[in-house]
C-alpha cells in the first residue's frame, strides 16, 4: 500500500477541535494504518490546543467506535479514521475522517471478464416468450449461493471501498463507453455513499443488476458481496491495476465448509450465543430469540456478551458450539480458528430444521 499517495484529511478536524476548543481528542484507525498514527497526532496537535490519545485497541469499522471508555477518560471527541458514518450513535461525538487513494488503473485487464459475466447474467434472464417447465426455470435462476432468484436486467453494479469511491462516477463513464450499461447502487441506512460496500451489508442490490465489478483490494468485501448477491463479481485493485474475479469455486468451498457446521451441530445440546458490545454490532433482540429458539427445541442457550470476539476468549466455555450475533463476519472469515462449531443464526435454523438449505444460502447481515 503506497501511503504516500493516500489522502487524509485532517483540515475539517481540526476546524472543528479549535470551534470547540476540544482539548483532549481520541484518534480511532483501522489497523492498515496504525504504522502512521502518530504522525496523524502529531499533526493534530501542531495545529491545535488539543492532546490526542490514541484508541489502541483493534479497530475493524466504523461499527466499531470507540464509546463511553474514552468519556471516562475525558475525551471530547472522537476523531475515527478511514469509514464512513452508519446509522448508529456510540454515545461520544465522533468525527469521520476521509480517507482517499488517488489510483487510475485501466480498465481494459477486466473488460473480458466482465464481458464473460454478463453472458452468465444473460443467460440467466427469462425470455418472455418463451414457456420454461419448473425444472428448467430453477436451472436458469439458481444463482451461486443456491437461491432461486430471477434477473429482470443484465446490468453492471460498480461498487468499491470507501477510500475508492470518489473514482466510480469516471470508472462508470468509461465502462459506458466500452459498451457495459452501468449502475452505481444506493444501499440503505447503514451505508452513506452510492456504490459503498461494507462487510455486513450489501443493501443496493436489485435485481437489474446482473453483475458486480469491486474496485478494491482484497478479498474481504468479495466473499461478502458474491455470498449475498449470488451473482459473478469482477475485481480491479487501484494500487496494482490487477484485474481478476471472486471464482464461484471459492464461494461452493465456504459453502460446503458452513454445510459441514451445520452437520456437526447436528447433535449439540448447548450453544454459546455472542452477542457483540460494539454500538454498530449489538444484535441483542437476535440473540434473544436465538435463545428461545433453542429452548423450543429442548436445548440450551446462553447468552455471552463481547466487545472483542476470539478463540481465546470462549473455546474454554463447556458447550458444544457457538451462535454468532456479533458480526456477521466473525463465523465467516474466522470459524477455522475455533475448536467448537461456530454458526450463523441462519445456520442454526437450518441445523433445528426452522429453515431449509435448499431454498439457498442466506448470508448474515447487519442492516
Amino acid at each position: 500500500m503506497d501511503l504516500e499517495r493516500h489522502d487524509f484529511q485532517l483540515d475539517d478536524l481540526v476546524e472543528r477541535i479549535k470551534d470547540n476548543d476540544h482539548r483532549l481528542v481520541a484518534l480511532q484507525v483501522p489497523e492498515g494504518l496504525k504504522m502512521q498514527a502518530l504522525e496523524m497526532m502529531d499533526a493534530i496537535e501542531e495545529n491545535s490546543a488539543a492532546k490526542v490519545v490514541l484508541a489502541a485497541d483493534p479497530c475493524y469499522g466504523a461499527c466499531d467506535l470507540v464509546h463511553d471508555k474514552m468519556r471516562m477518560m475525558g475525551v471530547e471527541l472522537v476523531a475515527h479514521m478511514g469509514h464512513s458514518a452508519m446509522n448508529i450513535d456510540s454515545g461520544m461525538p465522533t468525527h469521520f475522517i476521509p480517507v482517499t487513494y488517488d489510483g487510475d488503473p485501466e480498465i481494459d485487464p477486466v473488460v473480458p471478464i466482465l464481458a464473460r459475466h454478463k453472458a452468465i447474467a444473460e443467460a440467466r434472464m427469462s425470455k418472455k416468450e418463451e414457456e420454461l417447465t419448473d425444472e428448467e426455470a430453477q436451472e436458469r435462476f439458481l444463482d451461486a449461493v443456491g437461491r432461486v432468484a430471477p434477473l429482470s436486467g443484465t446490468r453492471l453494479g460498480l461498487v468499491g471501498s470507501i477510500q475508492h469511491l470518489h473514482l466510480l462516477q469516471e470508472y462508470k463513464e468509461r465502462l459506458e463507453k466500452a459498451g457495459f450499461d452501468v449502475e452505481i447502487p444506493i444501499g440503505g441506512a447503514r451505508l452513506t455513499f452510492p456504490g459503498q460496500v461494507l462487510g455486513c451489508n450489501y443493501s443496493g442490490d436489485d435485481p437489474t443488476i446482473g453483475h458486480y465489478l469491486f474496485l478494491g483490494s482484497g478479498d474481504f468485501h468479495p466473499i461478502g458481496l458474491v455470498m449475498h448477491t449470488g451473482k459473478p463479481l469482477a475485481l480491479l485493485d487501484p494500487y496494482t491495476g490487477e484485474a481478476g474475479e471472486m471464482s464461484l469455486e471459492r464461494i461452493e468451498r465456504i459453502l460446503r465448509q458452513r454445510m459441514g457446521l451445520i452437520f456437526a451441530v447436528d447433535n449439540a445440546n448447548s450453544f454459546g450465543i455472542l452477542i457483540g458490545e460494539k454500538p454498530g454490532q449489538m444484535r441483542r433482540n437476535l440473540a434473544i430469540r436465538m435463545k428461545r429458539l433453542l429452548e423450543t427445541h429442548g436445548k440450551k442457550g446462553y447468552l455471552l456478551a463481547l466487545d472483542h470476539v476470539g478463540p481465546d476468549l470462549i473455546d474454554f466455555y463447556p458447550v458444544d458450539a457457538f451462535v454468532n450475533t456479533a458480526c456477521p463476519r466473525i463465523a465467516i472469515d474466522d470459524a477455522v480458528k475455533y475448536d467448537k462449531p461456530l454458526i450463523t443464526p441462519f445456520e442454526l435454523e437450518v441445523a433445528l430444521g426452522e429453515k431449509q438449505w435448499e431454498n439457498g444460502y442466506q448470508f448474515d447481515e447487519i442492516p
